[in-house]
């Protein structure tokens, strides 16, 4: 039997060690700091407006009050992160950890992983609504700009309006009547002060940064999960290996047979037939990548085309001005993108997988003269290839591996920059490598 062979049986003896309370206690810490933040966002969003000054004769915020909205605030909710979170609970359930699961890979890793890609799934979605919400409320409330339907909702007080003319040409313009003159807010007689106040609220627009935030990143989230994308040639040679893209790749046990293989080369005359062999596997440029199905796009994009309609609902509803409505689509836009590439590998090399958890010495803080919130202890653990061949259950539980110099010398190189490190969310468990030393 192959040494390497024997590692990893007594590899797979470890047990797992106890999750690491300081880690988890700072991605709770996470859910908590984006809470606050949406919590704040909604202060801001109920505190008294500033009023900016309009002219009576405005076309543009003289349409009438709209009674029924298209799309109303208790469904914008539901829209925009009911739904994203229901998708992501099922495609993370379902989909994940994907067909690259080696046989008798432990059911307790497989519901590791699943569970890691639906935290990482919900707190991105979680910031990139909390976040929209937190910019739309402050902004909303220190410009004040008049909605389209401010004159219907304001009642002005025509017979008295000198008294309330603040800007514009003093007494009465050549130009006509109120051509020219600003008037304060306190000309409105309405009643409802929060019907009133809703009225100075325009810019910009919270329903179309709430539904960009929520519903574009569920869209970025489904083509990470379902590989959609613009077809393209992977670079590098640690980009190439399919192996760093599988769910588990320390469970592969490829880079042992080939080093095996290549071991007895040197008696059996197998070495200088391999380069031949590869070199005849060559594909051509246009075969190394071909588009996704259809069907895919269409599930991709649709959340997205949901999201231009809601926002498109609040021009024809005369909620809101076109600028208010880009500039607010355009802060989802922005709070989707940061918050799904905040958890998530690029879309086009990621392979839809999520990033992995901190290292538990850098849970909290990571300091000057740290590159990054990953320790290099377990970066050397990723680089490692766990000689197994489906018989054990995480990396941290092999007692031997083959060091990076002899599996970069029998497969595609892992470069140290490589992203896909295989980590298998060994940072939420303690002290699991010393149990395979035991069991030899």
């Amino acid at each position: 039997m192959s040494p390497y062979r024997r590692m990893s049986r007594a590899g797979s003896e470890a047990k797992m060690g106890r999750p690491s309370i300081r880690l988890i206690s700072s991605y709770i810490f996470d859910w908590i700091v984006l809470i606050v933040v949406a919590a704040v966002g909604y202060v801001l969003g109920v505190i008294t407006p500033n009023k900016r000054p309009f002219s009576l004769v405005n076309p543009d915020i003289s349409f009438p009050f709209t009674e029924h909205e298209t799309v109303p605030d208790w469904l914008l909710f539901v829209l925009s992160c009911g739904v994203p979170a229901a998708i992501i609970v099922i495609v993370s359930i379902i989909f994940v950890p994907g067909a690259t699961v080696p046989k008798n890979t432990p059911a307790s890793l497989i519901w590791k992983r699943k569970l890691w890609e639906l935290h990482t799934g919900l707190l991105g979605l979680l910031m990139s609504v909390a976040c929209g919400f937190f910019f739309v409320s402050g902004i909303k409330n220190m410009c004040g700009k008049p909605r389209p339907d401010l004159l219907a909702r304001c009642l002005p007080d025509l017979e008295n309006a000198s008294k309330f003319l603040i800007g514009g040409f003093q007494g009465e313009s050549k130009l006509g009547n109120s051509i020219g003159q600003l008037y304060s807010a306190d000309i409105c007689q309405q009643t409802d002060k929060a019907k009133l106040n809703d009225g100075f609220r325009s810019y910009p627009s919270g329903h179309s940064a709430a539904s960009a935030g929520g519903l574009l990143y569920l869209s970025l989230f489904l083509a990470s999960k379902f590989a959609v994308t613009m077809p393209f040639v992977a670079t590098g040679t640690s980009s190439s290996s399919h192996d760093v893209h599988a769910a588990f790749p320390s469970r592969l046990g490829s880079a042992v047979e080939q080093y095996d293989d290549e071991a007895s080369a040197p008696m059996t005359g197998k070495g200088a037939n391999s380069s031949i062999a590869y070199n005849s596997s060559v594909q051509s440029l246009r075969r190394q990548a071909a588009a996704p199905p259809v069907y895919l796009l269409v599930i991709t994009v649709a959340p997205f085309c949901l999201a231009i309609f809601i926002a498109a609902s609040r021009w024809f509803d005369f909620r809101h001005h076109g600028f208010d409505i880009l500039f607010g689509f355009c802060i989802g836009v922005f709070t989707a993108i940061f918050s799904f590439r905040f958890y998530h590998l690029p879309i086009t090399v990621g392979a839809g997988w999520a990033w992995g958890p901190r290292s538990p010495d850098r849970a909290f803080w990571a300091g000057v003269g740290r590159l990054g919130y990953v320790g290099e202890k377990d970066v050397e653990r990723g680089m490692t290839v766990p000689a197994n061949y489906g018989a054990s259950t995480d990396v941290e539980a092999h007692g031997a591996s083959l060091s990076v110099p002899a599996a970069m010398s029998y497969r595609s190189p892992v470069s140290r920059n490589d992203p896909y490190q295989d980590v298998e969310l060994h940072n939420l468990n303690e002290g699991t490598s010393q149990g395979a030393q035991h069991g030899n």
